[in-house]
């Protein structure tokens, strides 16, 4: 670290009084930083309230207990995620396209420097149901926005329009955890054109006419 460069790991100075609304992002910033390094069950509050620069009063006067503050990033990192899916489906009318879109969404995510992926795919919290449902959430409405895309392309039945396109969400989100682990030899682009390119052979075989 040459001179002038803060260190990422430092505890954030302590500060005057801040807006409500804005001391909530700072602690949820913080929050998810010690939750992505050190997992919610080695994560203390105490150490989050140390690299958000407050006081642990002040950190439990916007979260009651560590598990709202928790759950507080897991909906905000899976609104992040269905919101995205929803645009990339809607950015386009042409369906490979969609179906690159879409993959693009889970490897960005999966690629952001924040890691919050690791709270979603790779939570060490899933047995807690509130946890479980807000990570199936991902999943399902996901899957649904896809599956209406497939049954008015296809007209296949809706249960078979859905677990295509579960297919394609645990796709995407496991082949984007393993290229990251991976080291990330493949260009971020590269990867996501890669498996979009192998779900798209895939889903294309069930077309209504020739035409589509």
């Amino acid at each position: 670290m040459t001179a002038g460069q803060l260190d990422p790991d430092a505890p954030r100075p302590r500060g005057g009084r801040m807006p409500r609304r804005e001391r909530r992002v700072q602690l949820l910033e913080s929050a998810l930083e010690v939750f992505v390094a050190q997992g919610y069950h080695a994560a203390a509050m105490d150490d989050i309230a140390e690299r958000a620069g407050v006081s642990k009063p002040v950190l439990y006067q916007h979260f009651p207990g560590k598990l709202d503050l928790y759950l507080a990033l897991l909906d905000a990192s899976c609104d992040m995620i269905i919101d995205n899916c929803r645009e990339a489906l809607a950015s386009t009318t042409d369906n490979k396209d969609r179906v690159a879109a879409t993959m693009k969404v889970f490897y960005s995510y999966v690629a952001s420097e924040e890691g919050a992926f690791r709270l979603v795919f790779e939570s060490d919290l899933t047995s807690e149901p509130d946890v479980r449902e807000r990570v199936d959430r991902v999943t399902t409405e996901c899957a649904a926005m896809i599956a209406d895309v497939i049954r008015t392309d296809t007209g296949l039945p809706d249960q078979a329009s859905e677990l295509l396109a579960v297919s394609l969400v645990g796709m995407a989100q496991v082949s984007a955890r393993f290229w990251l682990a991976g080291g990330g030899d493949i260009a971020q682009d590269d990867a996501a054109a890669l498996i979009a390119g192998l779900a798209w052979r895939g889903i294309r075989g069930y077309p209504m006419t020739d035409d589509h």
